[in-house]
């Protein structure tokens, strides 16, 4: 998968306005997999982008426990999905996230944990620290995903 994007992120709150950016872009279908170490912002980014699409009121808990929350957008349904306690790929399964990447926007915070049912066009975001309060976002995906990343950089 090729680079699309290389961001500097200098703080949460970028982390954040990028999150804000780029949710307007995804419709149903779509699935965005977010990878990086504990504390690079994947959770950070993904509460952001719930509450652009589905309000700033939006409670947000860390899916962590519960391994996936849903949410109403106006568009279709948002799955934010957390696979960190997830030893086994084959418990992916039991989780019915084929129904996910058909009908709805799929958020996945540690997608290494899927396995080969990584879905197909996904894009990936990479968190990685470069400071204490810095990052790096790097969006990795199939060349149809360039169009809505074009301007992000704003």
């Amino acid at each position: 998968m090729p680079d699309l994007l290389t961001l500097t992120l200098p703080d949460e709150a970028a982390t954040a306005a990028l999150a804000a950016r780029l949710a307007p872009r995804l419709r149903a279908g779509d699935a965005l997999l977010l990878q990086g170490p504990l504390g690079a912002g994947k959770t950070s980014f993904a509460r952001a982008a719930i509450r652009t699409l589905c309000g700033p009121g939006t409670e947000v808990p860390s899916p962590s426990f519960n391994l996936v929350l849903t949410y109403d957008t106006p568009a279709c349904p948002l799955w934010h999905v957390d696979l960190y306690r997830v030893a086994d790929p084959r418990e992916v399964d039991e989780l019915g996230l084929e129904e996910i990447f058909a009908d709805g926007i799929a958020l996945i915070e540690w997608p290494d944990r899927l396995g080969p049912d990584v879905p197909r066009g996904a894009l990936t975001l990479t968190l990685q620290p470069a400071t204490d309060s810095s990052r790096i976002a790097t969006f990795q995906g199939a060349e149809d995903w360039a169009p809505r990343l074009n301007d992000l950089k704003a």
